[in-house]
């Protein structure tokens, strides 16, 4: 695609365009012009989330296969905004009636349009992870920084109650000297089907309106099209996707993450329990270790992540014979070990009687007051009336972290990681997936 003046302005140094200043809000009645990029499937439950703030004007629509049933509930929810194939294009013909960008693409795709947005000046809410490789998180980073935009990634947990909570019951002194986590995601995945695949599928017919050169996006390694990539299947290949760990984990160690001072791991082992591991897509069980050096007055800690149907996490006894319920973690500190489950759920300590106990001693904080959720806070983000509570400082780190795992079981064994120097020491391949190879025409987004 030749690069239109917009376009390039990406490419180029200069950031005093009017397109590239945040916060100017173009909307009726102070409403923010939103622009969604991928609205079928998880896209149009954001847009539908969005939409129902009260504060949104929808205006365009993007996604590479528009006008098919993926897309038509979205397309008839929003019939006046305008329809886009590229959103390249979409930037080209209307930067300067947009205020804020949804990306809900594929985590591959996450990054390119991720980053043209925040270029142009426009506030970008990007689902989970905020992208597929350690290297495109640093960058999103760099640009939330540079441009000076709002920024959230779509844990939408993050503004729930464990937020608050997390944060109430640290600053109490009620979770300190945390030592180990066990996190763990048990659902069956899409790929647990396939059996042993060793190769890319192949000779599928290209259904109509579906623009597949598009589809493939930054990646360098053109694959024909197949219906165990899209729609939805690609979250299971490694050149596409983060597999189980990165959708659930985002959803699950986010709160750990942030107010234990994570930042990131010095070791990443997938030693004890690997299931399916091949070059292609995630395996049917995994179990990961991530090893944190000490922070401040925290010791050094880690976390194992358990995932298929039958890789179970332990269980301690504290928790007695009640019956974990859907996705979650423990939390073993010095004097406490609490249970959590996925997104905004709040934690219980266990055994439950000690948390009644705490309780009716006054000594656990357990209001946290009426606050937007995630959507809403993206929202009034924009206005400039809110800080998001998952911008790409806060998710960015805990997505390399994802990204790192997800390498974990791609290669199998340890893969000792340098923090300072962000680079992996002992494992070239591994160090080499740092970063994803290019394709011809999609590198000035790789430019900060």
């Amino acid at each position: 695609m030749s690069l239109s003046r917009r376009t390039a302005l990406f490419a180029g140094t200069a950031t005093t365009s009017a397109f590239l200043i945040p916060g100017k809000v173009l909307g009726a009645n102070g409403k923010v012009n939103v622009a969604a990029i991928g609205v079928g499937g998880r896209g149009g439950g954001v847009l539908k989330s969005i939409n129902q703030t009260g504060i949104a004007n929808v205006v365009a629509l993007c996604d590479i296969a528009l006008g098919t049933k993926h897309t038509a509930g979205s397309e008839k929810l929003f019939p006046q905004a305008k329809h886009f194939k590229d959103f390249r294009v979409m930037f080209d013909q209307m930067a300067n009636q947009i205020d804020a960008v949804l990306v809900c693409t594929p985590d591959f795709s996450h990054f390119p349009a991720s980053m043209m947005a925040m270029s142009l000046g426009k506030h970008v809410y990007v689902e989970k992870p905020m992208a597929r490789t350690f290297q495109e998180c640093e960058l999103m980073m760099a640009a939330e920084k540079k441009f000076g935009v709002a920024t959230q990634m779509g844990n939408q947990g993050h503004s729930d109650n464990n937020l608050y909570q997390f944060k109430a019951w640290k600053e109490a002194g009620i979770i300190k000297d945390v030592t180990h986590v066990d996190a763990y995601m048990n659902k069956g995945r899409r790929w647990h089907p396939w059996g042993d695949v060793t190769g890319y599928p192949t000779g599928e017919i290209l259904p109509a309106n579906l623009d597949w050169d598009l589809w493939q996006g930054t990646t360098a390694e053109f694959h024909e099209y197949s219906n165990k990539f899209h729609p939805g299947n690609w979250r299971g290949w490694h050149q596409y996707g983060t597999g189980c760990f990165g959708d659930w984990g985002a959803h699950i160690l986010d709160t750990i993450h942030q107010f234990l001072d994570l930042g990131l791991p010095t070791t990443i082992s997938a030693t004890k329990h690997l299931i399916g591991r091949n070059d292609y897509i995630f395996p049917m069980e995994s179990t990961i270790n991530f090893a944190f050096p000490a922070r401040g007055d925290m010791p050094a800690m880690d976390i194992d992540w358990y995932d298929g149907k039958n890789n179970k996490a332990p269980i301690p006894k504290e928790f007695g014979d009640r019956q974990l319920k859907g996705p979650g973690k423990f939390i073993y500190s010095k004097e406490h070990i609490f249970q959590g489950g996925s997104h905004g759920s709040t934690l219980q300590i266990v055994p439950y009687e000690k948390m009644r106990e705490l309780l009716k001693a006054g000594k656990l904080p357990k209001s946290f007051g009426k606050n937007s959720n995630h959507y809403m806070n993206f929202m009034k983000a924009c206005r400039g009336e809110e800080k998001t509570n998952s911008p790409f400082s806060v998710a960015g780190p805990l997505s390399q972290m994802l990204t790192l795992g997800c390498m974990a079981q791609r290669l199998g064994g340890e893969l000792q990681f340098d923090r300072k120097t962000q680079q992996i020491t002992n494992n070239k391949t591994a160090n080499a997936l740092l970063k994803d190879n290019v394709r011809k025409g999609w590198e000035q987004y790789y430019n900060v």
